[in-house]
């Protein structure tokens, strides 16, 4: 089983769309295994976003995910990556398909609700910033053979 970081962002709190994004996963197959409500402070933003260093978006990126409180939980699944961005949507809403969380839930790519881990290396990287292994749990439901092969 493949494990993606999901954060719900600053915006999707204030417009209280953390449940809707939330069922979204859950509806799609996906089990939690770790979840957190929590406020990103200036230095994990940094270490989040710190391939953009350098870049004019950069100070903007930080300012806005350290602005508000954020859900961050750890998604798992076959191909959890990549279903899960496709769940998302592309990061400009304006570009993203009608039916995902960004084409259906926004407007602005600055407040596009949602962050989605892009590869796996990213996933392995966001997942260790945010959780410890002991606050991830390995467990199954009843259901998952209806869900996985």
């Amino acid at each position: 089983m493949e494990r993606t970081l999901i954060i719900v962002k600053p915006d999707g709190i204030q417009r209280g769309l953390t449940g809707e994004v939330i069922s979204r996963f859950e509806r799609r197959g996906f089990r939690i295994v770790g979840m957190k409500f929590m406020q990103i402070d200036r230095a994990l933003a940094e270490q989040h976003y710190f391939e953009h260093k350098g870049k004019g978006f950069f100070e903007g990126l930080v300012s806005y995910i350290t602005s508000g409180p954020v859900v961050v939980m750890v998604l798992e699944g076959n191909n959890a990556i990549d279903i899960s961005r496709n769940t998302i949507g592309k990061t400009n809403p304006k570009d993203a398909a009608p039916g995902t969380i960004r084409g259906d839930l926004a407007l602005e790519i600055g407040r596009n609700i949602v962050h989605g881990s892009a590869n796996e290396a990213d996933a392995e990287r966001e997942i260790n910033l945010y959780f410890t292994p002991a606050e991830l749990i390995d467990w199954s439901r009843d259901t998952d053979r209806w869900i996985f092969e």
